[in-house]
C-alpha cells in the first residue's frame, strides 16, 4: 500500500498546477508523516494506521460514527449535471446533507451528461491531469470539511474502457466477449482500471456478467456471449484485471437473473424472467459464483427484477443467503439506479417507497445508486432505524462492507491522485491504444468468405465503392459506459486509410439506419420515398463503376441499446433493400455489419458472398475492419451467441437440452442460421493427438486432455479451440453440449501447439432431482472443435468407482481409439460397427461420395486394406482408397469396386507409400447410391 507523505499532500494542495484560485484553506495539519488525521482528533487511531488489520481499521472506524454518517455512506450521490449542481465543492455544500460524508459519488465529471445529449463542456472534464485535480479537490472536501473525513467512492462506468470525456475506447462487451482472448480480456480490464483510478475513480462497474438468452434484448450489446462458462471465465479475467494491485473496485452488474427477459416486451423493471430454477442456477448464477470466488468480486449491482414473483432487490435470499452466505461474497451491493423504488412504483411489492427502503437495506442492500438527490433515500432510512423497523445491527453490518472495500482499495492509505501530470501521459495513450486496436481486429467474426473473395488485393483493385448507413458513422463508438468524446475511425475512413492513392473510394450512405417509419417499419413494409430511392441509386452506379463494393449495415444507438429491445432481428429500415440493390450490379460484394446483437440476415447469407460481423467495435474500428477486409489481418473472431434465421425460433440459444434445438448443419428453416462457436478464417487448421488421462477416474480427482492444432493453410491466423462436454446419461436432463475449455491460439503457416485443459469434478457437476449439486458416476463425452458444430475431436472418459476401473477402461479404450483415428465426411452414427468383427452390423449413409479417413502408425506403407460389404454378395461397391503421401496430398492407391460374391472381408492391394493417413471414399452401389460397410481392416491403424 503505497503511503501518503507530507511532500505529497502538500503539492495536491498548492493548487498552483493549473492557476486556479484556492477554493478554500488546506488543512495541512492533518497530514501527518505516516499517517492522515481523518477524524482530525490530534492521533493515530487504529483506522488511521496502515500497519493494522482491514478489519481491526473497519470496527474502529465504524465505532466512531454517528447514526447520520453511517447512513450517508449508504448512499450515491450522482455527479455534475446528473443530480450535482457543482463541479467542485462550494460553499454551500456545507448545508447539504453530504455534510455528514457520502458513501460514493457516481460518474462525476465523466463526460456523460444524458442519452442522446452532447458531451459535457466543464473545464474540469479533459485534460485528464484537471481532471484529477478536480476529483482530488471533490475528495479533499470530503477529507477536510466533515467531521470523520471518511473518503467517497469516486464510482464509474466502464464496460468498454472507463467512461471519461476521453478513455482508451475498447470495443462494446459483445465484441471483446467474440475476441475469446482471455489474456487480453485481462489487459483490457488493466487498462481501464489503471486510467480510472488516474482520473481520480476508485470504483468500476464493470464486468456484466449477465449471459444473453433473448437476442431481441436491447442491451445484448453488453453481455458477453451465451455460455455461462464463458461469461465466467471472460468475467474472471476483466475483474482480476481491473483489480490489479486494488488499483480500483471491480463492481459486476447486474444481480440476478436479468438477461433472461420477455424479449421486445420488457416494462421499466426492465425485464421478466420466466425460467426455472435448475435454470437459473446452470445460466445465471454460474458466472456470480466463479467470480466472486476466484477473483475476489469487490462490488455487485443489485438488478431491477423479480425472480418468481419477488423483487430482487427486496430478497434477503438473494442479496444475503445466496449471494453472501452461499457464494461468499465479501464486497458491497449497490442498487441499479431505480431498483428501491420499483418496488412500489413498478413491482407493487411495497406499500410506500419508505417501505420500499425498508424491504431493501433488511434484504441486504448496502447502497443505493439513482439519479435523485441523497436525502430521498437518507432521511426515510433514519426514520426507519427510529421507528424499530430496521436495526442499529443491520446498519453496522451493511456500512462495514462499504467500509471494507474502501479500506481495500487504498482510499485511507492514498486518497488522492499523487501525479496529476502523468495522467495525461496515461490516459488514452498510444500504448493502450494499440491494445484497442488488437482487440477490436480479434473481435470481428468472418460469417461468410465465397471463392475467398476475401481478402482483396490492393494491387488490383482500382475503384471501391463505399455505401450503407454505418459507413461514415461514429456513433456506434460513443454511447453511455465507455468514453464519451474520443476521435473515432469510421470503416471509410479505414478504407481510405488503407488503399491510399493506389484505389479511388467512391462514397455515398445508401440508406439510414432506420426509415422515417420506425418502428412500424418493424413489422409493415414501407416503400421507399423518393428521395430514399436516389439514394439507393447512388449507391447502385458507384458500384457499378467499381470493382468492388463494400456495404456497412447494421445498427446503432437508435436500435440497441437500455430500453430498446426490438420486436424483429432482420436488418431495420431499407438497408436489406440497399443490399439487393448493389448485390444486383453483379459487382462483387461485401457485407460489414455493425450492430449491438445478432442479425437475421438470411438473404444476405445465401446470396452476398462475403460477410464480416464486426459488433461495436471500438474507436479503433474502421482501422481494424479495412485490415481485415485488405488481409493485414487474418480475422478469428467465434461467435459468442447464436444467430437465428427468425425471432420466431427464439429462444434458440446455447446451451441447450438434448432434442430441443435442432443443429445448424440440418435440413430446413427451423435450424440456426449461424451456430455457437462459428467463425471461419483466411486459413485452415487441423486438429489431432487427443490424450485423455485418466480415461477412468475416481470421483473427485480431475481429468486432462489434451490435443494439437496445426496451421495448415499458407497464413498465419488464430484458431479459438473450443473442448466441450457431455454427461452420456444422467438421472436430468443436462445440456448436448458445455463448454469446458477454450483458447485463441496463434499459429504461423505450418505450425503445431499442443494445448492442454484440466477437467475438475465441478466442470462435470449439476443439479440433481432434490437440487443438489453432484457428479454422478458414468461415462462424459469429451468434443474439441472450431465451433459447437464443426467438431474434429472426440472420446470418452468415466467417473467409476474402483470396482469397475479395469471394465470400464477397456472398453474406454477402444472406443477411444475410433474416435481419436477414425474421421468421416458424413454422419459418426454406428461408426463403431466397422470394427466390431460382426458382419451383421453396419456404417451406412446416402451422401454423395462419403468418406473415412483413418490415422495410421508413423512411418507405414500400408499394402493392402480390408473391406467387407452390406450385402455384398448381391452387391458390387464402388470405391476409391487415397494415401496422404507427403505435403499434405492424397494419392490414389486403389480404385475399382468389390466382387459382389461375398459378404466376407476383401483385401485390397495398394500402391505404396509412406504415409499419415488413408483415405476412403464410397460411390454407391449397383442398386443405388447408398453406401454400406459391415467391417474394415487397416492393419498400420494407429493403436
Amino acid at each position: 500500500m503505497i503511503k501518503t507523505s507530507l511532500t505529497l499532500i502538500f503539492s495536491l494542495l498548492l493548487l498552483g498546477n493549473f492557476n486556479a484560485q484556492e477554493l478554500y484553506a488546506p488543512k495541512s495539519n492533518i497530514y501527518k508523516k505516516d499517517y492522515i488525521d481523518f477524524n482530525k482528533n490530534g492521533k493515530k487511531d487504529i483506522f488511521e494506521d496502515t500497519t493494522q488489520d482491514i478489519e481491526k481499521r473497519v470496527d474502529d472506524l465504524l465505532s466512531q460514527m454517528n447514526i447520520n454518517e453511517k447512513t450517508n455512506q449508504m448512499v450515491t450521490l450522482y455527479g455534475y449535471q446528473r443530480v450535482l449542481k457543482d463541479a467542485l465543492p462550494t460553499e454551500d455544500w456545507k448545508t447539504q446533507i453530504w455534510k455528514d460524508g457520502m458513501g460514493s459519488i457516481d460518474e462525476h465529471l465523466n463526460g456523460f451528461r444524458g442519452w442522446g445529449r452532447a458531451p459535457q463542456d466543464n473545464e474540469n472534464v479533459w485534460p485528464a491531469s484537471k481532471h484529477a485535480w478536480a476529483l482530488n479537490e471533490v475528495q479533499r472536501w470530503f477529507i477536510e470539511e466533515t467531521r470523520m473525513g471518511i473518503p467517497v467512492d469516486f464510482t464509474n462506468e466502464g464496460i468498454r474502457g472507463v467512461e471519461a470525456f476521453k478513455a482508451t475506447n475498447f470495443p462494446t462487451q459483445l465484441g471483446i466477449g467474440h475476441t475469446w482472448n482471455k489474456n487480453l480480456v485481462r489487459e483490457i480490464g488493466n487498462i481501464t482500471g489503471k486510467e480510472a483510478r488516474i482520473l481520480g475513480y476508485t470504483n468500476v462497474y464493470a464486468p456484466i456478467l449477465d449471459v444473453g438468452r433473448d437476442q431481441r434484448w436491447g442491451r445484448y450489446e453488453e453481455i458477453y456471449g451465451e455460455s455461462p462458462f464463458l461469461v465466467a471465465e471472460l468475467g474472471i479475467e476483466m475483474c482480476k484485471g481491473l483489480q490489479t494491485d486494488m488499483q480500483v473496485a471491480a463492481t459486476g452488474k447486474h444481480f440476478a437473473a436479468y438477461s433472461n427477459n420477455k424479449g421486445a416486451r420488457e416494462g421499466f423493471s426492465r425485464t421478466d424472467p420466466q425460467m426455472s430454477p435448475r435454470e437459473v442456477e446452470r445460466i445465471h448464477i454460474y458466472p456470480w459464483k466463479r467470480v466472486i470466488k476466484e477473483a475476489n468480486l469487490m462490488g455487485i449491482m443489485s438488478s431491477y427484477n423479480d425472480y418468481d414473483g419477488v423483487p430482487i432487490q427486496g430478497s434477503k435470499y438473494w442479496l444475503t443467503d445466496k449471494l453472501r452466505g452461499e457464494l461468499g461474497f465479501k464486497g458491497y451491493i449497490v442498487s441499479d439506479s431505480d431498483a428501491v423504488i420499483y418496488m412500489y412504483n413498478k413491482h407493487k411489492t411495497a406499500k410506500t417507497y419508505k417501505d420500499a427502503i425498508k424491504m431493501a437495506v433488511n434484504a441486504g442492500l448496502n447502497m443505493r445508486c439513482t439519479f435523485r438527490s441523497p436525502d430521498s433515500f437518507v432521511l426515510p432510512l433514519r426514520e426507519l432505524i427510529s421507528e424499530g423497523e430496521v436495526t442499529i445491527e443491520t446498519i453496522n453490518k451493511l456500512v462495514k462492507d462499504i467500509l471494507r472495500v474502501k479500506f481495500l482499495t487504498g482510499l485511507f492509505d492514498a486518497p488522492y491522485v499523487k501525479d496529476m501530470k502523468k495522467a495525461d501521459e496515461l490516459v488514452y495513450s498510444k500504448e493502450h491504444r494499440k491494445i484497442a486496436l488488437q482487440a477490436s481486429r480479434e473481435s470481428i467474426v468472418l460469417l461468410k468468405n465465397e471463392n475467398n473473395l476475401l481478402p482483396l488485393k490492393k494491387g488490383s483493385i482500382k475503384k471501391i465503392a463505399v455505401s450503407g448507413p454505418n459507413a461514415n458513422d461514429a456513433s456506434y463508438a460513443l454511447t453511455h459506459y465507455g468514453p464519451v468524446a474520443v476521435d473515432v475511425t469510421t470503416v471509410l475512413q479505414g478504407i481510405k486509410n488503407k488503399v491510399g492513392s493506389e484505389a479511388e473510394v467512391l462514397y455515398t450512405k445508401g440508406c439510414d439506419i432506420i426509415d422515417k417509419n420506425w418502428p412500424e417499419s418493424e413489422i409493415i413494409d414501407f416503400d421507399l420515398t423518393k428521395q430514399e430511392q436516389e439514394e439507393i441509386n447512388k449507391a447502385v452506379e458507384q458500384a457499378k463503376q467499381a470493382d468492388i463494393a463494400v456495404v456497412v449495415v447494421g445498427g446503432n444507438g437508435k436500435t440497441c441499446g437500455e430500453n430498446k429491445s426490438r420486436t424483429s432481428l432482420n436488418l431495420p429500415g431499407h438497408q436489406l433493400k440497399l443490399i439487393k440493390a448493389v448485390y444486383a450490379t453483379g459487382t462483387p460484394t461485401v457485407i460489414v455489419q455493425i450492430s449491438g446483437r445478432p442479425l437475421s440476415i438470411n438473404w444476405t447469407n445465401k446470396n452476398v458472398p462475403a460477410i464480416l460481423a464486426a459488433w461495436y467495435p471500438g474507436s479503433e474500428g474502421g482501422t481494424a475492419v479495412a485490415d481485415v477486409l485488405f488481409g493485414d489481418y487474418n480475422p478469428g473472431g467465434k461467435l459468442t451467441v447464436t444467430v437465428p434465421k427468425t425471432v420466431g425460433q427464439i429462444p434458440m440459444n446455447f446451451p441447450y437440452k438434448p432434442a430441443s434445438q435442432i443443429p445448424a448443419g440440418s435440413a430446413g428453416v427451423n435450424n440456426p442460421l449461424y451456430s455457437f462457436g462459428y467463425g471461419l478464417s483466411y486459413t485452415t487448421f487441423k486438429y489431432s493427438g487427443l490424450k485423455i488421462f485418466p480415461l477412468v477416474q475416481k470421483p473427485g480427482e480431475n481429468i486432462t486432455v489434451s490435443f494439437n492444432v496445426t496451421n495448415t493453410g499458407k497464413v498465419a491466423g488464430d484458431e479459438v479451440v473450443q473442448l466441450y462436454t457431455q454427461d452420456k446419461v444422467s438421472s436430468v436432463t443436462t445440456y448436448v453440449q458445455n463448454l469446458r475449455g477454450f483458447d485463441r491460439v496463434h499459429l504461423k503457416p505450418g505450425e503445431t501447439k499442443n494445448v492442454s485443459y484440466t477437467i475438475k469434478p465441478e466442470d462435470l457437476e449439476f443439479l440433481d432431482a432434490k437440487m443438489k449439486w453432484v457428479v454422478e458416476p458414468g461415462e462424459f463425452k469429451i468434443e474439441i472443435g472450431s465451433s459447437s458444430e464443426d467438431i474434429r475431436l472426440t472420446g470418452t472418459f468415466a467417473i467409476a468407482d474402483k470396482g469397475n476401473f479395469d471394465e470400464v477402461r477397456k472398453k474406454l479404450k477402444s472406443e477411444n481409439r475410433l474416435e481419436n483415428y477414425v474421421h468421416t465426411s458424413s454422419s459418426r452414427d454406428n461408426i463403431k460397427n466397422l470394427f466390431d468383427n460382426n458382419t451383421n452390423t453396419y456404417w451406412s449413409t446416402d451422401k454423395k461420395s462419403p468418406s473415412i479417413d483413418i490415422e495410421l502408425e508413423d512411418n507405414s506403407s500400408p499394402q493392402e486394406i480390408e473391406i467387407a460389404f452390406y450385402k455384398g454378395d448381391e452387391r458390387k461397391y464402388k470405391f476409391e482408397v487415397q494415401l496422404s503421401c507427403g505435403g499434405g496430398q492424397f494419392i490414389t492407391a486403389f480404385k475399382g469396386e468389390s466382387s459382389g460374391k461375398t459378404k466376407k472381408l476383401e483385401a485390397f492391394k495398394l500402391k505404396q507409400c509412406t504415409s499419415s493417413d488413408i483415405r476412403i471414399i464410397f460411390s454407391g452401389n449397383t442398386a443405388n447410391e447408398w453406401s454400406a460397410v459391415t467391417e474394415l481392416r487397416v492393419k498400420e491403424m494407429k493403436k
